[in-house]
């Protein structure tokens, strides 16, 4: 009787635990510690103890003891968790300034991914006599330069660099360009504050009101006033274009402005231009020098000369960028297209050098790289599959230690937490991440688990296997196709939508309060509800995968419609609005891809690319014929004047 006893207890203690992680989860939300030190004991021996102990340390990080952290650590020892705490510990002592911890726990970071421990530890370094300072300073450059916030760790390397003269007090000054020109003031204070405190709320001024700092200015002949002046231009662009080049033309500016300080407020003029499509945007451009521009400028100013068929400005702007930017696939294939467009010095030669260029970038695995193998006259289908995984394949990823924690969080309504372990144990837990074999078969488990969002962005990774199934599967197969049928829509189209919105997890919302599979928005759901005549209807049923599927595709198939059947359109509506996409298409006739690549929002730009990206990967599977991705962006202009008129009821 005993023996028959056992299997219930243990599952009753497993319950059990199970509900102290949740109790606990609820705790660390509210930041209740004593209740989470009191909920620690009934966690031991559960599998995702490691997350128990992160959350009770976290919450008494600033005021636990030493030994007490490094227990905590010990008892976590190889898991993601461990590695989490460190990286809160380390940021917490290097604001502390207490060193000596921070050099001893530094070598056991395993993420090394945090940008503020590496300058941190780049300025230790540094200190220490076992970095140059000279790399010290260029290293802390690049990372600081790339930090978008007012953090502590670059700001603190960069401070401690300047004071010894490795990093020149420019540097700072290029941070607040940059962090005026995307409307960080705070980010930009705290950088002139570094080499001219007094200055600061001069800055804070020219955040606020740019226009009157420069009706009061006369001069600018101290060179922290020609910054402070570059500041205010800067952010008088990102208002009104045409003003901030009006005041750089002013005779007062062109005189006492270096040209280095001239050639950047063009490119961010030229810029701003740009983005509202402004056909004057190559003009302001054409007023700098492109040596002076950032290669975010410079981006604009090809996009620019794309818009207006400038194939010249075009290919000055793409040889003007760094080697870095000028190397990604998107601009190696644009400067292919520039090649060809020009014919320089003869067709042939031109066709045969684009040639070259596009077969460096042709893959179905991205927007230009499709782009590419169009250009190539290749066709557009599946990839042959890697060999199958084996059972020692398959059962080594279900037997991983973090792959079975991040599981076991998930099922039990971690998400989050699940997420980050699971990503940890695919990139980062081992130097360089996991290798082609063991991802597909750790996205294989997922794929069996239905974590589709694992599945495919744990497939994405591997760099010669690509299994196309894994990275595009089909769940819910019979409510997709069966809907896009009634309603007159590709299937493809739809799965490249849904997999680009949720990566089919039907529990997803996002910050802003779009549900499920496709995303609706409430007001968006209640709308489209009416419109189809679901009747009833309630809030909360947007969650309801059915439910969600039908008011997505419905709502999707009225942009398609109201844009005339353009893909790109309607998935630009659909991303950002109708509105918005209606005013991005007025303007010249476009082919799709350069129509595309001007959408003026950079997370639309890369959804509306991805989106039909994934369609043409979708047809391709589904129907096992040659796709065109060409075919699908079509052309994008003004609506036609036989076209209905506008649905002005769109959400």
């Amino acid at each position: 009787m005993a023996a028959l006893l056992l299997p219930s207890m243990a599952w009753a203690q497993n319950a059990a635990s199970d509900q102290t992680l949740l109790a606990m989860s609820e705790a660390y939300r509210r930041g209740q510690s004593g209740e989470l030190t009191r909920l620690l004991p009934g966690a031991r021996g559960h599998v995702l103890e490691p997350l128990a102990r992160y959350w009770e340390m976290r919450l008494r990080l600033d005021s636990a003891p030493a030994p007490e952290i490094r227990a905590a650590l010990d008892a976590m020892a190889g898991t993601y968790w461990e590695d989490r705490l460190r990286n809160d510990w380390l940021l917490q002592l290097g604001k502390a300034r207490d060193w000596a911890r921070f050099e001893t726990e530094r070598p056991l970071f395993r993420m090394n991914d945090d940008r503020q421990v590496t300058c941190y530890t780049v300025m230790l370094d540094a200190a220490g006599s076992r970095l140059p300072p000279e790399v010290a300073a260029e290293r802390v450059r690049e990372l600081w330069l790339a930090q978008r916030d007012a953090e502590d760790g670059c700001a603190t390397a960069a401070q401690a660099l300047l004071a010894s003269g490795h990093l020149r007090p420019a540097v700072a000054w290029q941070r607040a360009r940059l962090m005026m020109e995307v409307g960080r003031g705070r980010a930009a204070s705290q950088a002139v504050g570094l080499v001219q405190p007094e200055a600061v709320p001069t800055v804070d001024a020219v955040a606020a009101n740019p226009a009157k700092y420069l009706d009061d200015k006369i001069t600018a002949i101290r060179p922290r006033t020609k910054e402070l002046v570059t500041l205010a231009i800067i952010r008088l662009a990102s208002q009104d274009p045409a003003a901030a080049a009006s005041e750089l033309d002013s005779l007062k500016w062109r005189a006492q402005l270096t040209a280095e300080e001239r050639g950047w407020l063009w490119g961010v003029i030229g810029k701003r231009s740009a983005q509202r499509l402004q056909a004057e945007a190559l003009g302001y451009f054409a007023r700098g020098e492109l040596r002076f521009m950032t290669d975010d400028h410079l981006a604009w100013m090809a996009r620019a000369g794309l818009r207006l068929g400038r194939w010249d400005a075009v290919r000055d702007a793409i040889y003007a960028m760094s080697p870095a930017q000028r190397g990604e696939t998107g601009w190696t294939y644009w400067r292919a297209r520039t090649i060809e467009a020009l014919q320089d010095p003869d067709a042939s030669v031109a066709r045969a050098q684009a040639r070259e260029i596009y077969e460096t970038i042709a893959s179905p695995r991205d927007f230009h790289g499709m782009l590419a193998m169009e250009s190539l006259g290749l066709p557009i289908v599946a990839p042959t599959p890697p060999e199958p995984l084996t059972a020692e394949e398959r059962r080594a990823a279900e037997q991983n230690p973090g792959l079975r924690r991040a599981l076991t969080a998930i099922r039990l309504g971690l998400r989050g937490e699940g997420v980050r372990e699971w990503n940890y144990q695919v990139a980062l837990h081992a130097p360089g991440g996991m290798g082609d074999r063991e991802l597909l078969a750790a996205a294989d488990l997922a794929c069996r688990e239905q974590l589709w969002d694992r599945c495919i962005n744990t497939s994405q990774r591997t760099r010669e296997a690509i299994d196309m199934q894994q990275r595009f599967p089909t769940p819910h197969r019979e409510q997709v196709v069966a809907r896009t049928r009634d309603i007159g829509l590709d299937p493809a189209y739809v799965y490249g939508l849904i997999r680009q919105e949720s990566r089919f997890v039907v529990e997803a919302r996002s910050q802003v309060g779009a549900s499920g599979l496709m995303q609706v928005m409430p007001a968006t759901a209640r709308w489209t509800a009416r419109k189809i005549g679901l009747s009833n209807f309630q809030p909360q049923q947007i969650g309801e995968r059915d439910t969600n599927i039908q008011i997505g595709t419905a709502y999707l198939k009225f942009a398609l419609d109201d844009f005339e059947g353009s893909m790109p359109l309607a998935a630009a509506a659909y991303n950002a609005g109708p509105g918005r996409a209606r005013a991005w298409r007025n303007g010249p006739v476009l082919p799709g891809e350069i129509w595309a690549e001007n959408i003026p929002f950079e997370e639309t730009r890369d959804y509306v690319q991805r989106v039909l990206t994934n369609t043409v990967n979708y047809a391709a599977l589904m129907s096992g014929a040659p796709q065109s991705l060409r075919q699908r962006l079509g052309t994008v202009g003004p609506r036609s004047v036989a076209a209905p008129a506008e649905n002005t009821e769109l959400p």
